[in-house]
């Protein structure tokens, strides 16, 4: 159903960081940038590798707020650990905990999930929903 999603950001450096780390913990990577410092419209993309992407992230230097309560982004993990891996990354690149790794059974029997919030207040959750 969807294309892409974006998420604006106040740091694009400290943003790339961060989601450099925690998506190449999924087997996701940076699918292109246009990385231009001092310059306004700034934007990287992610994705699978060699494909294109299906989140970008783009700096927005006034007025960037993450959306209120009730949205978040899931992103598919192809293992357990995967999701352990995201996790780590998240809180040691400047993110901060809103779930850590574990079975959420109220989800479904296999739903293993971690959730962090980014640099900038946007909801993020790994997912690996599956038995292993």
């Amino acid at each position: 159903m969807l294309h892409h999603t974006s998420l604006g950001v106040s740091d694009i450096e400290r943003s790339a960081a961060f989601y450099d780390a925690t998506l190449a913990a999924l087997g996701y990577a940076r699918v292109w940038d246009d990385i231009r410092p001092g310059q306004t419209g700034q934007a990287i993309g992610y994705g699978n590798p060699g494909g294109g992407d299906k989140l970008a992230i783009k700096h927005q230097s006034d007025g960037q707020r993450a959306p209120g309560p009730g949205f978040h982004l899931a992103f598919a993990a192809p293992n357990r650990q995967a999701v352990d891996q995201f996790y780590a990354a998240a809180i040691a690149h400047g993110g901060s905990d809103n779930g850590r790794p574990g079975l959420r059974s109220h989800y479904g029997e296999h739903y293993y999930a971690a959730f962090v919030i980014d640099p900038d207040g946007h909801a993020l959750e790994a997912v690996f929903n599956s038995a292993e």
